[in-house]
């Protein structure tokens, strides 16, 4: 990198800013009803991921991402939950609060986790499932049968559908899933470049449903076309029990 260390460090720095203000905006938004190229490093940038949840009041799926990428490789992440440690008994609850939407009683109000490859990522705690179990983690509302049949294939103990791909990873490295399969070209690339380097970061791979790395370079198409895959630990084997009739219909 040109500019080594130095120009990344205070674009993380910036990006968490940035992920922290989009936050409060989230929470302004549902209480009263241009980032690119710096130096070759391509930013990724989801405003608002887990849309649909949104605006049906699961806040607690969305997130805010922004991912940081050099010569095709995901090197930096921010991920803003602006509604951590929100608590609401029912929807009406919710329609109650839209004016000053509250955390619960004496917790802080979101948080940011954010990573760099090579240094670790911060704002959470690792926790990982416990040895031998296999918990899926997938879309809520973007289902068919590609996505049913490889996350059958997985011979899953547990399926959580919920949404957002942020979300998702997070569920991986709080120990909540073991896996988040999606095999389907829904996903964007500003869904997964934040979220994979907080994965990778701790020791964990987002592939595609072949196994092979993502790209993020400034050319590369948005979709991901051959879905995602991704896992904290034992990521051969998820790879090895997606069905070839998947594989065949997501082509990279």
């Amino acid at each position: 990198m040109a500019s080594g260390p130095t120009v990344l460090m205070r674009l993380v720095a910036s990006a968490y800013s940035i992920a922290q203000k989009a936050g409060t905006i989230v929470r302004r938004v549902i209480a009263e009803g241009d980032l690119g190229i710096v130096e070759k490093l391509v930013v990724w940038v989801d405003p608002l991921d887990g849309t649909k949840e949104y605006t049906e009041g699961l806040l607690d799926n969305v997130t805010v991402l922004i991912g940081i990428a050099y010569e095709g490789k995901a090197i930096a992440g921010v991920i803003n939950q602006p509604y951590y440690n929100y608590q609401t008994s029912d929807k009406q609850k919710l329609r109650e609060h839209r004016k000053e939407a509250k955390a619960g009683p004496g917790a802080a109000l979101g948080r940011t986790i954010w990573g760099i490859l090579g240094l670790g990522a911060f704002g959470f705690q690792l926790k990982e499932v416990p040895a031998g179990k296999h918990i899926i983690t997938t879309t809520r509302s973007h289902s068919n049968k590609l996505v049913t049949d490889c996350v059958t294939a997985m011979n899953p103990d547990d399926v959580l559908r919920v949404g957002g791909a942020g979300n998702k990873i997070i569920q991986l490295i709080e120990g909540k899933a073991s896996a988040y399969v999606f095999a389907s070209p829904g996903c964007k690339k500003w869904d997964t470049c934040a979220p994979e380097v907080i994965l990778h970061a701790v020791g964990g791979k987002l592939t595609d449903v072949h196994g092979n790395a993502l790209q993020y370079d400034k050319e590369v198409k948005h979709m991901n076309s051959a879905g995602v895959l991704a896992s904290l630990r034992n990521h051969d084997y998820y790879a090895s029990r997606v069905p070839e009739s998947v594989k065949n219909a997501l082509v990279p």
